[in-house]
């Protein structure tokens, strides 16, 4: 059974538990709304509850599909809406998805590919029935609050690995596996600003559209929904330009290594351009050469090479070219 908690309320108090056993028993009674939470259910189980809470049957399929985009549909007097989870599993980012079924009297919650179960969340709702009796809407905000505010652990886990980066890129040069590394994670960064975008989109629509079974005294708190969103997204947008910007000041040193070698190779060069010269004009083997019959022209030559590349050494080193 993938029931994970379902209860009926009245006045933000459970009731009376309720299965799906017992088809009769999932309809709320007089003063009531039922909220069911399941996780991965199979098909069965879901035409069980499109049966006893007329669900629509293309709300049906997209909830056993589970790869839909963030929306909101209309179906008569009830909503469909599906939420997109996220969080960090060792490098890079798994995605879940939360289906909703609301009405005017029931809520139910479908979670695929989410390791967040909402029972801590339904037992602080259950420890506030003043905010439980508003509803199915209160409790569909809530859900999504708990979604977004999932974002944040995934925010902040990048941003001391980034940390981590930058400091490294100034004190060494990164290594190809780290380099991969900050390419992964802009693709990853990527991919994750794409969801942000349809999800403030759904919060937005129930903040300010007439939708069925979303009461107008409910409606200001999908605001505080939808700025935790746009944080989000600030800060993806903060990590994405320190990616660039680690990127950059690596390549940036590694040019600035690579103009240095080549400024000392250069230098060497020239310095031991002298002897070879001069080591290749005495051994042309000519008969008429200067200083050739000279006793100490040897020794002479010796004391010229290293002077002049003495000087040449001096001279690169006040430049800093060595």
């Amino acid at each position: 059974m993938s029931v994970v908690a379902a209860n009926a309320y009245v006045a933000g108090q459970a009731v009376r538990p309720i299965s799906l056993d017992d088809p009769d028993g999932l309809r709320p009674r007089d003063g009531e709304f039922v909220w069911i939470g399941l996780v991965e259910p199979d098909e069965g189980e879901l035409r069980v509850l499109q049966q006893a809470f007329d669900l629509h049957p293309l709300a049906i399929e997209d909830a056993l599909n589970a790869r839909q985009t963030p929306k909101v549909d209309v179906y008569g007097d009830q909503l469909f809406v599906v939420a997109k989870t996220a969080r960090l599993d060792n490098d890079h980012i798994e995605y879940g998805e939360t289906d909703f079924f609301v009405g005017r009297r029931h809520l139910i919650t479908v979670r695929h590919g989410s390791a967040r179960a909402h029972t801590e969340l339904r037992a602080q709702l259950e420890a506030a029935p003043a905010l439980l009796a508003h509803g199915v809407d209160y409790v569909l905000h809530a859900v999504l609050d708990f979604i977004v505010d999932g974002y944040m652990p995934v925010v902040d886990a990048i941003e001391e690995e980034l940390v981590a980066f930058e400091r490294r890129a100034l004190d060494a040069f990164l290594s190809r596996a780290e380099i991969a590394r900050i390419f992964n994670l802009r693709r990853a960064l990527m991919k994750f600003k794409k969801l942000l975008g349809p999800m403030t989109q759904v919060v937005s629509a129930l903040e300010h559209h007439d939708l069925p079974c979303i009461d107008s005294e409910v409606r200001p708190y999908f605001r505080d929904v939808r700025d935790h969103i746009q944080r989000t997204e600030i800060l993806v947008d903060g990590l994405r330009e320190v990616l660039t910007f680690v990127f950059e000041i690596s390549s940036l040193l590694e040019q600035q290594r690579q103009g240095v070698i080549t400024r000392q190779l250069a230098a060497w060069a020239a310095i031991l351009a002298v002897p070879t010269a001069v080591a290749g004009i005495y051994g042309m083997n000519f008969e008429h050469m200067p200083e050739l019959k000279w006793e100490y022209g040897y020794y002479g030559v010796l004391v010229v090479i290293v002077a002049v590349c003495g000087l040449l050494y001096r001279r690169f080193r006040k430049t800093g070219w060595l």
